[in-house]
C-alpha cells in the first residue's frame, strides 16, 4: 500500500529499537500513585512450597535473555496479565495482550521521539542534562513535556485498543469494564506511561479472571485514557504540529491522525432485511434525500480522510425523521442501510451500522454515557463508512428539565449533543446519524436542533400511493387485476419529489402562515437577501426557539438543494469511474454537476424547518397543556375527597 502524500511513516527500525526500554516497563517498575488511591490485590497462595504465584515474562529480543532476572517491586504487569486465569500455561491471549503491549509502548515513544525532534524539545532536554537550559526555556520546555506525555499517553492508549480489537473475536462477550482511570500524570513521558501502566495493573488486579475480561478491561481503560488525554490536549499548547501531522505504522496498517482514535476498519454483519426503493410507497422527499445522502457517503476520500461534499457544502451528518406510528421510518432505514451496504460491497469498502436502543440505557451511573459513547466512536470511525440510527430517540434521549427522564436518559442526551454539534465535532464525511421519532416533540429543543435536515416521514398519501402500498404488500399469491391504475408511477422520484418541493412554497402550519402572510403584506415578494432575513426574524419573534441554529441548518439545507442531483449509478457500479479517482479529480466531478441556489430554494427550505418546528413546539405545548389540566383535575378529585373523608 503506498503512503499518502501527507502521512509520515515511523519507521520499523526505530520501533524494534525500543522493544527492549518497553519490556522493562511490562517486567516491572516502582510506582507511588499520585492521584488515583492503591488497591490491595487479592493475596494468590503458592501453588506448592518454594514455587512462587507470578511467572516471568521471558524476552524474545536477542541478547535480553542473558540480563539480569532480578526484578524491581511495584508494578509487575506482565506477571499480573499471565495471572489473569488460573491456567499454569500462558494463553494465546495472554501472550498476544503483552506483545500488542509492548509493540502500543514502542510506537507511543517512537512518535514521542518525532515530536520532540520537531519541536525542539531534544535540544532543551539535552540542555537541560547538561544543566545548561536558559531560565528563560524553563517555561517552553515544561510545556513541551506535557505535550509530549499527552502525545505518548494517546498514542499508547490508541494502539493498544486498535491490536487488542482483534482478539475480540477469539474471546466470548463480555460486560467487563475497567473502573475510574485517575492516574493520568502529564510531567514527562516515562512518569505518563507508568501511571496508567500502574493503573492496568490495578484493574486487572481488581478482578479478572477470563481472556474475555482481561481484553475488555484493558480495552476500556485504553479508551478512557484517550477521552481524558484528548480533553487535556484541548487546552494544551505546542500541538498544533502533532495535531496537523499524519502518521502511519505500515506492519499494523495503524495510522495516527492527531487524538483522533484509530479502529480496525471492520464492518458490522448486518441481520436486516434491506428495502429496495421502489417498496418504499410516498415519503417522497424523505426518500429521495436518503438515496442521495448514500451516494454522497460514497464519495468519501479514505486516503484524505474526508468527502468533497463535506468541504463543497451539501453533505447531510445528521437528519431527524418524524411521523406518525406506521408511516414508513424502519422501512427507509432498511432502505438507505441496504442501499449503502450494496455500494461498499461493490467498492469493497468496510459498511458499519449500529442503531442505538433502549438496551444502552443503564441503570449503572456514566453507563449510558460511556455506551453513547462507544455508538458515536464505532460510527464516526474514518477508516469505514458508517450509518447510526437513533430509533424512538424520544424514549431514548431525555428532555432536560422533565421529571420524567431517567439520569441515564439526560446522560445519552448530553453525550448526543456534544457528538452532533460539540466544541470538537468533526464532519468528514464518512458517517451519518439519522435520529427518529413518532413524538419528536418529546425531543429535547437543543438536541432536536442539532438535525441538520428534516425528514416529513408522512408515508402513503395519495389515492395512488395506497393503490401501489396495498398491490405491493399483497404479494404474487393472488390474481386480483389491478385495474384502472399505473403501478408505481405515482412514485417517480423526480416528478413527486418537485411536487412536494412546490408545496413548501407556502408555510403549512397555521402558526407560520400567519407569520408569512404578515411579512409578505409589509415588505412585498421575499426576492432579496434583506427581505427574507426579515421573514426569518419574524418567525424567531414567533417562536424564540428559532435560533442561529435554525438559520445554520436551513443554509445547510439549501446546499444540499444546490447538490440536487445524484451521482450516476454507473459510479456506484463501477468504482474505477469515481470511486477509486483522486479526492481532488472526485471534487472536480462533483462541483461540475453542481447548479446555482435560487430565492425559491430558499424560500422552501425556510418553510420546511420552520413548518417543522412549529409542529413541534405545537404538538409539545398542547401536551404540556392537557398534562396540566390532567394534573389540575387529579388535585380537585384529591382535594374533594379529602374533604368527604374529613367530615364528622
Amino acid at each position: 500500500m503506498t503512503l499518502s502524500t501527507d502521512l509520515m511513516e515511523l519507521k520499523e527500525d526505530r520501533i524494534r529499537a525500543k522493544y527492549a526500554q518497553a519490556e522493562a516497563m511490562l517486567e516491572g517498575f516502582d510506582h507511588t500513585p499520585r492521584i488515583a488511591r492503591k488497591s490491595e490485590p487479592v493475596r494468590v497462595e503458592e501453588r506448592s512450597p518454594g514455587l512462587g504465584t507470578r511467572r516471568r515474562f521471558r524476552s524474545t529480543t536477542p541478547g535480553l535473555v542473558t540480563r539480569s532476572t532480578a526484578r524491581p517491586e511495584g508494578v509487575q504487569l506482565a506477571n499480573r496479565i499471565l495471572e489473569s486465569d488460573d491456567d499454569v500455561l500462558t494463553t494465546p491471549v495472554q501472550a498476544s495482550v503483552l506483545r500488542a503491549l509492548r509493540r502500543s509502548l514502542s510506537v507511543a515513544q517512537v512518535a514521542s521521539d518525532q515530536f520532540a525532534e520537531q519541536s525542539g524539545l531534544a535540544d532543551l532536554k539535552r540542555k537541560n542534562l547538561a544543566g545548561m537550559l536558559d531560565p528563560a526555556q524553563k517555561t517552553r520546555f515544561h510545556d513541551l513535556l506535557k505535550a509530549s506525555a499527552l502525545i505518548v499517553l494517546h498514542v499508547f492508549a490508541n494502539m493498544s485498543d486498535f491490536l487488542l480489537a482483534d482478539l475480540v473475536g477469539e474471546t466470548q462477550d463480555t460486560e467487563a469494564q475497567s473502573g475510574e482511570i485517575e492516574e493520568i500524570l502529564i510531567d514527562n513521558d516515562q512518569l505518563a506511561l507508568h501511571g496508567v501502566l500502574w493503573e492496568l495493573e490495578q484493574e486487572i488486579a481488581a478482578g479478572v479472571s477470563n481472556d474475555a475480561e482481561l481484553v475488555a478491561v484493558i480495552r476500556s481503560a485504553c479508551e478512557q485514557i484517550m477521552e481524558k488525554v484528548a480533553l487535556r490536549a484541548e487546552s494544551a499548547a505546542h500541538l498544533d504540529a502533532f495535531n496537523a501531522a499524519h502518521y502511519r505504522v505500515e506492519a499494523d496498517n495503524f495510522d495516527i491522525t492527531g487524538f483522533t482514535p484509530a479502529a480496525r476498519a471492520k464492518s458490522t454483519t448486518l441481520a436486516m432485511a434491506f428495502k429496495k426503493p421502489e417498496e418504499v410507497i410516498g415519503n417522497h422527499i424523505a426518500k429521495y434525500q436518503a438515496m442521495k445522502l448514500a451516494k454522497m457517503l460514497m464519495a468519501y476520500d479514505f486516503q484524505r480522510k474526508l468527502n468533497p461534499f463535506a468541504e463543497i457544502g451539501g453533505f447531510i451528518f445528521t437528519f431527524m425523521g418524524d411521523g406518525k406510528p406506521g408511516t414508513g421510518k424502519t422501512t427507509l432505514i432498511q432502505m438507505m442501510a441496504g442501499l449503502i451496504s450494496e455500494y461498499c460491497n461493490n467498492a469493497g469498502y468496510a459498511f458499519r451500522y449500529q442503531n442505538l436502543s433502549t438496551d444502552n440505557i443503564d441503570s449503572y451511573q456514566g453507563k449510558s454515557g460511556q455506551n453513547a459513547k462507544a455508538f458515536i466512536r464505532n460510527i464516526i470511525d474514518p477508516n469505514v463508512i458508517g450509518f447510526g440510527t437513533i430509533d424512538d430517540i424520544d424514549q431514548l434521549a431525555g428532555k432536560r428539565g422533565d421529571r420524567q427522564s431517567s439520569a441515564g436518559q439526560l446522560e445519552i442526551t448530553a453525550v448526543l449533543m456534544e457528538s452532533f454539534a460539540g466544541a470538537n465535532t468533526v464532519v468528514r464525511g464518512n458517517c451519518t446519524f439519522g435520529m427518529f421519532s413518532n413524538y419528536p416533540e418529546n425531543v429535547d429543543d437543543a438536541l432536536r436542533q442539532r438535525a441538520g435536515a428534516r425528514f416529513l416521514v408522512d408515508g402513503p398519501q395519495s389515492r395512488e400511493d395506497y393503490i401501489d402500498i396495498l398491490h405491493l404488500l399483497m404479494g404474487k399469491n393472488h390474481s386480483i387485476p389491478v385495474g384502472d391504475h399505473q403501478l408505481f408511477e405515482a412514485q417517480a422520484l423526480k416528478k413527486a419529489v418537485a411536487a412536494s418541493y412546490d408545496r413548501h412554497s407556502r408555510p403549512q402550519e397555521d402558526g407560520l402562515i400567519r407569520v408569512f402572510e404578515k411579512v409578505r403584506a409589509d415588505i412585498g415578494d421575499l426576492d432579496t437577501i434583506a427581505k427574507l432575513g426579515t421573514y426569518l426574524k419574524a418567525i424567531q419573534e414567533a417562536d424564540e426557539r428559532f435560533t442561529g441554529r435554525a438559520i445554520k441548518n436551513i443554509t445547510d439545507a439549501v446546499k444540499v438543494r444546490a447538490m440536487d442531483f445524484e451521482l450516476p449509478d454507473a459510479w456506484m457500479e463501477n468504482p474505477d469511474l469515481f470511486l477509486f479517482k483522486d479526492y481532488d479529480t472526485k471534487k472536480a466531478m462533483i462541483a461540475d454537476l453542481a447548479r446555482p441556489i435560487t430565492v425559491d430554494m430558499v424560500i422552501q427550505e425556510i418553510n420546511r424547518y420552520a413548518d417543522s418546528e412549529f409542529r413541534y413546539a405545537d404538538k409539545s405545548d398542547e401536551v404540556a397543556i392537557e398534562n396540566a389540566v390532567r394534573e389540575m383535575r387529579r388535585m380537585e378529585e384529591a382535594k374533594r375527597r379529602y374533604m368527604e373523608a374529613s367530615r364528622p
